[in-house]
């Protein structure tokens, strides 16, 4: 043994020029030799020399000579990455016992005991304040019905159709508007009628749309007030998920409850409808900053098997807040009263800075040990357990590690990785490709109508949606569920754009109608679980910037509906064709997204690294491992040089190979 430098490895070497060598890359290391890693082996800091055929003994015969290949130290070398490329900012460093909070911390804590759950539950409630802000625009914004005056005192309605014994002379607004439901046919109509009045049937008796009269010309700005609180979300979700990554979940969740109750009222204060599509920018971005911060702090609070329980509770209260959203209307009766009433509740998130505690895996996962502490103990005690005894190490490893500087890490090191951003990216289409396609299935249904039943009709198909995904996740996992319901997604889209044309008027409308219920009740399911899936896989010390990736990306899914408006759905086949392309695709990428059911949650991204796939069918892992140069790659930890320069994987596991655990 001893210290070598680069120059002096291939002198070492020259002797056996003679022999082949080939390049092999693995997670472990670097290996050279006519099959991977059979005859030099280099291992972060070390190289190791194995040669074929004499046994795998460490005293070699070459060349009629004995040899005592030992493992030797390189000095110069740069450490070769684990994972094909070079991170650049070095992971924090994480000691053994306090790295596994699922299966150390939070049991020697009392687990997911009736602290935790009191915390999970306060996280349910501003679900039900974001779910009333998230569908204010189904009320806020909603198009109005007309009615036109003509001079024998009749009314007509949009259709055309009299209505006699209804005397509209007192109503002077200049009108030229036409029904959400012949919007589109009628886009190129011109207004005929010259005086007439709003008729609402949100609930409200006036709505942003009827006070500055947003019909006709005007009616382009209802669809840039729509954008205006998407496109904030988006930048919500993208800047304070990285913050979140930064700060801590808790700094980021008080300066967003302090800004939408700002920026809240002031938008039912608008003076104009700029200002109020302004407005709405910025609650918009505050609001996904809220749901961002509380998404990661109920999955980082539970063990592995309430994670997806209480996430499914926060689905369904969700839903519950847009079943109640047509009956606050009818209370409110004015758009600017119903703004008021959603944003002032927020007042009671304020108290969550001293109620609701830093998330603790953030806090070992980014080395702030002093605050840990602190935390570990009041949890623990609110959880009603002694910590006087210490029979697992975790005080006296915590004790030892106090010194450390804490080190925060960014969402941008996912380019470092070698399987975490393409999952990410599979996972950022999935959600994409949900909440679009989503739209498609509803403008079949909805037709434009604002109705009350209509819209609770989408609350129906949601809540379902919610319901079933649990015994389907239950049953098949999460990659299985997604899988499913993705499946599922793209036959209704198929369905609906092909068969249907060869089918009578009226059957085709039935057929529509049922294909459209059942994709929409498929992608909600899809949306839904891939931000969940989401966060089970991005480690600890990036999930929020990793969530707000995969929520950013619904974000953009949700663009589509007003982007269609605003072009009068023109391009809408073309726009429904490709996003079912991207549905196939995903049902392609999906089998190679691993899975996270009942695996406790990756605190670093070498932990999320080495989350591999489970094979879907039961003869899949058979016939990899049939292969032989998988076989050959994977015997490389097997030798005893390998396990001289790795003590620790003398006891690896038998389900350990070169490309991680198979799970």
């Amino acid at each position: 043994q001893g210290c070598l430098s680069k120059r002096n490895i291939e002198l070492l070497y020259a002797p056996y020029k003679a022999v082949p060598f080939e390049a092999g890359l693995g997670n472990s290391g670097m290996g050279f030799g006519t099959k991977p890693a059979r005859y030099l082996r280099i291992d972060r800091e070390c190289v190791s020399v194995v040669f074929p055929d004499f046994g795998g003994d460490k005293d070699r015969a070459w060349g009629g000579e004995k040899y005592t290949m030992a493992t030797v130290r390189l000095d110069g070398l740069d450490q070769l990455p684990e994972n094909g490329t070079v991170s650049q900012t070095p992971e924090p460093h994480m000691s053994k016992l306090l790295s596994q909070v699922d299966n150390a911390v939070l049991p020697f804590l009392g687990g997911f005991g009736r602290y935790q759950k009191r915390l999970v539950a306060l996280t349910w409630i501003p679900a039900l304040l974001i779910a009333f802000s998230q569908f204010s625009d189904y009320f806020l914004l909603a198009q109005p019905k007309s009615t036109c005056a003509h001079s024998d005192g009749s009314a007509t309605n949009e259709t055309g159709v009299a209505v006699p014994g209804r005397d509209l002379s007192e109503s002077t607004l200049s009108l030229d508007v036409l029904s959400n439901a012949t919007r589109a046919e009628s886009s190129s109509v011109r207004c005929m009628c010259t005086q007439g009045r709003f008729e609402l049937q949100s609930g409200l008796q006036q709505n942003v749309v009827t006070k500055w009269q947003l019909v006709c010309d005007a009616e382009w700005k209802v669809h840039i007030a729509k954008f205006s609180l998407l496109v904030g979300s988006i930048f919500g979700y993208l800047l304070m998920g990285a913050m979140a990554d930064w700060l801590g979940r808790i700094p980021v969740l008080l300066v967003s409850v302090l800004s939408v109750l700002v920026f809240g009222i002031c938008v039912a204060f608008s003076m104009d409808v700029a200002m109020f599509s302004t407005l709405r920018f910025f609650e918009g971005f505050c609001l996904a900053a809220i749901r961002l911060s509380l998404f990661v702090l109920r999955i980082e609070l539970c063990l592995p098997r309430w994670r997806f329980s209480m996430m499914m509770v926060a689905s369904l209260v969700v839903v519950g807040g847009q079943l109640l959203m047509p009956g606050l209307a009818a209370v409110c009766r004015d758009w600017q009263t119903l703004q008021v009433l959603i944003i002032i509740p927020f007042v009671l998130m304020l108290p969550y800075v001293w109620v609701f505690p830093e998330s603790l895996r953030w806090l070992l996962a980014t080395q702030h040990y002093q605050r840990a502490k602190r935390q570990m103990y009041s949890i623990a005690q609110n959880n009603g357990v002694d910590m006087a005894t210490d029979p697992s190490g975790i005080l006296s490893e915590l004790a030892s590690e106090l010194r450390q500087k804490p080190r925060t890490c960014c969402v941008t090191q996912l380019s470092s990785t070698r399987n975490l951003w393409k999952s990410t990216v599979v996972l950022c289409v999935n959600s994409l490709t949900g909440y679009g396609i989503h739209h498609c299935f509803a403008r079949s249904v909805l037709e434009g109508s604002t109705s009350h039943l209509h819209y609770y009709a989408l609350a129906a198909i949601a809540m379902a949606s919610c319901l079933v995904l649990c015994p389907v996740v239950t049953a098949f996992g999460r990659r299985g569920g997604l899988l499913t319901f993705m499946i599922i997604t793209a036959l209704a889209s198929l369905l609906q754009l092909g068969l249907l044309s060869f089918l009578r008027d009226t059957l085709n409308r039935r057929f529509s109608v049922a294909f459209s219920i059942i994709g929409m009740f498929s992608s909600h399911a899809v949306s839904t679980l891939s931000s969940f899936y989401c966060a089970e896989i991005t480690p600890t010390v990036i999930r929020g910037g990793g969530v707000g990736l995969v929520l950013a990306s619904a974000g953009f899914g949700m663009l589509t509906a007003p982007l269609m408006e605003l072009h009068n759905q023109k391009g809408f086949f073309l726009h429904h064709v490709i996003l079912t392309c991207c549905t196939l695709l995903c049902i392609i990428c999906i089998p190679l997204l691993p899975e996270t059911a009942r695996q406790p949650l990756p605190e670093t991204l070498a932990e999320a690294e080495g989350l591999l796939r489970r094979p879907l069918l039961p003869g899949e892992q058979h016939h990899l491992l049939a292969r032989p140069e998988v076989r050959e790659y994977s015997r490389v930890q097997d030798t005893p040089l390998h396990q001289a320069a790795n003590p620790s994987n003398s006891t690896a596991p038998s389900n350990s190979t070169a490309n991680g655990v198979r799970t």
